[in-house]
């Protein structure tokens, strides 16, 4: 048994789209908004959009690879040098500070100049880095051992432990920016091998 068609509105609140009422929407027309005003999106589904999501700003690597925080932040390969050279300029510089510290200023030396030995003709960063070091601790243990000389008169002591002082400061300063890939030239310091 089939109902005969309803009139719209007669009973039943749904009565335009019921096919048994007997009035149906053209096929053409949009289904109307569903109340609360949220329209369906116009490609019928829920995905996403034909054209795809564009990327936000920022966050994502830049085209042709994945940048490392060790690249990113200073520490690790530079383009300034291998792994190894940053080792030996860090040697040239801590270990600078360090022969100053062992010895009262006047073998501070003997660590940037392994340094320059070791890789300094095989790279020019590391050379130069451990000229400057060399110069710099050659200068502070002339000094240290003309205030070793003059202990006896009484301002040796004074002249010893300044040097010593400076040496070891000024190198460890030296050491922390060569760590952060930040140049720095020796204060008070005198060209000797170039």
């Amino acid at each position: 048994m089939t109902e005969p068609p309803r009139p719209p509105g007669e009973g039943n609140p749904y009565a335009a789209n019921d096919p048994t009422s007997g009035s149906t929407p053209p096929p053409s027309s949009p289904p109307p908004p569903p109340p609360g005003g949220y329209a369906p999106p116009p490609s019928g589904g829920y995905g996403p959009p034909s054209g795809g999501y564009n990327q936000p700003p920022g966050g994502y690597p830049p085209p042709g690879g994945y940048n490392p925080p060790s690249q990113q932040y200073g520490y690790g390969p530079q383009p300034g040098g291998s792994t190894d050279d940053r080792t030996w300029i860090l040697v040239a510089h801590f270990g600078g500070a360090a022969g100053a510290f062992l010895s009262g200023s006047v073998a501070g030396w003997i660590a940037p100049l392994v340094a320059l030995l070791a890789r300094g003709n095989q790279s020019p960063h590391v050379r130069a880095e451990a000229v400057k070091a060399l110069n710099f601790q050659i200068l502070w243990s002339i000094v240290g051992f003309i205030g070793y000389a003059t202990w006896c008169i009484g301002i040796g002591f004074l002249i010893t432990a300044a040097a010593w002082l400076i040496s070891i400061i000024f190198g460890v300063i030296a050491g922390v920016k060569a760590s952060n890939n930040e140049p720095y030239n020796y204060p008070m310091s005198v060209k000797i091998i170039k």
